[in-house]
């Protein structure tokens, strides 16, 4: 534990350090207030022993400009004989307590003893705090793989701050989860949370959508709209899939955060708008920026603090956790009672590649739940493209039972979907156009593939 010791007296300063270094504490000394402030400021001791009166900056006035400065040690004031009003004023300002000159070593090692506990046990109760507060507000969130525990910590500790995030990852790998958690963390928590996903709404509609447009703008403006920015005012807005937002968006997208006003289509006024920005995307936006897809100056505003979000092939440690959770999920809200699943579906579902991520692992839970005839998820309960998976058809060992058309058909027309869902951030209708199906189609196959 680090201890400053901070007073004028040279022979003061020697003796607690040695009796601070014979007791395993990891003394350190200053030789008044002012040296005392910038030391404490650098080195955030656990304990500060600072003498009452010493000339220049007196310990009261440590004390105060200390706190004011976000210092968080405890503060152990020592006083000449006679002197226990200071004292008293000093713990009235938020020091944990005092020594009176002169002092016995056992006496300022009890006096530490003491703090050490009180600190540790603060520390405790942070901790046990901040884990309820995060189990009972972000349970669907489920996170045991290193990687995920490192992109929530990342979460909580931004959340705190007004500074815009960019989370990427794959589609289904839980994005907007980890909007909302920085969100509900903030203090914006009590404000609104508005999501908009800006792949899947058209181009021409985009900009009323975000900004909003007064009557007559356009044909079919019967009367003035708020904007998303306005709506979300004080609080948080989440734009996903921030990559497909067109270039001509982007613009005045950056303006709004450059300048913290909108203008509504067709309006010749701004408004004030205190937004916090969240926003997401599966793309890489380096790339995007190297392509002149995406504007640097708006991926610098936006990507302050980045978040990624790995995807579930590599955290197959959270497969059972999840699938538990939406077994749990599916229980409540359809009013099922399946207890668990099988040793063999279990191996199925850790075995399977998942492209959709978690939101795929929701849809096949569900599906196989619905499905079962018993109380427990079987083999056969699970679609066949997670029962039969198929290797990749640039496997040079295909052997003759894996010829067949109609099971590759099926592999190449999955993904296809998914590509096509990807690049059109969920956007169906624009993801129908480009697999050159009809919207009708799609869905059907979507639904046969376990992509809805």
């Amino acid at each position: 534990m680090r201890v400053l010791v901070i007073d004028d007296e040279q022979g003061l300063r020697q003796s607690v350090s040695m009796i601070l270094k014979e007791e395993g504490y990891e003394p350190f000394v200053a030789t008044d207030g002012k040296e005392g402030l910038d030391k404490a400021l650098e080195l955030e001791p656990d304990v500060i022993l600072c003498d009452v009166r010493m000339p220049g900056m007196p310990g009261l006035e440590f004390l105060e400009r200390y706190r004011e400065a976000g210092g968080e040690g405890l503060v152990i004031v020592m006083t000449a004989y006679g002197s226990t009003e200071l004292a008293i004023d000093a713990m009235k300002k938020g020091a944990y307590d005092y020594l009176p000159k002169p002092f016995s070593a056992d006496q300022v090692v009890l006096t530490l003893r003491k703090a050490e506990e009180r600190e540790s046990l603060r520390r405790e109760v942070t901790r046990l705090r901040d884990e309820v507060q995060v189990e009972r507000r972000f349970s669907d969130i489920i996170a045991k793989a290193p990687s995920m525990k490192k992109a929530i910590e990342i979460a909580t500790k931004v959340a705190r701050h007004p500074s815009p995030v960019l989370v990427t990852g794959e589609s289904g790998t839980g994005k907007e989860l980890i909007a909302r958690l920085i969100h509900e963390q903030s203090e914006r928590a009590d404000r609104p949370f508005i999501a908009v996903n800006c792949g899947a709404i058209p181009e021409t509609l985009l900009e009323s959508e975000l900004f909003g447009y007064v009557k007559g703008a356009f044909t079919g403006a019967e009367k003035d709209k708020m904007g998303l920015f306005q709506a979300a005012d004080g609080g948080t807005l989440f734009l996903d899939e921030i990559g497909d937002m067109p270039t001509s968006l982007q613009v005045k997208l950056l303006r709004v955060l450059q300048e913290g006003e909108v203008r509504r289509v067709g309006d010749n006024k701004s408004y004030d708008v205190d937004v916090r920005i969240l926003a997401a995307t599966n793309k890489d936006l380096n790339e995007e920026v190297k392509k002149g897809d995406f504007r640097q100056d708006l991926y610098y505003r936006i990507a302050v603090v980045p978040i990624h979000l790995p995807p579930l092939r590599q955290r197959r440690e959270e497969i059972p956790l999840l699938a538990k959770h939406f077994m749990d999920v599916c229980n409540k809200n359809l009013g099922l009672s399946i207890e668990g699943i099988d040793q063999g579906a279990m191996r199925l579902l850790l075995d399977y590649a998942w492209s959709g991520n978690v939101r795929e692992l929701e849809n096949v839970i569900e599906r196989a739940m619905v499905l079962a005839d018993g109380l427990r998820i079987t083999e056969e309960d699970l679609p066949h493209h997670v029962r039969s998976p198929v290797r990749p058809l640039d496997d040079a060992e295909l052997g003759e039972d894996e010829l067949s058309v109609k099971k590759h058909g099926a592999v190449l027309e999955r993904r296809l979907i998914q590509r096509a869902l990807e690049r059109t951030g969920g956007n169906k209708t624009r993801a129908a156009e480009l697999l050159e199906l009809s919207s009708r189609a799609l869905l059907y196959k979507m639904r046969d593939y376990g992509l809805d």
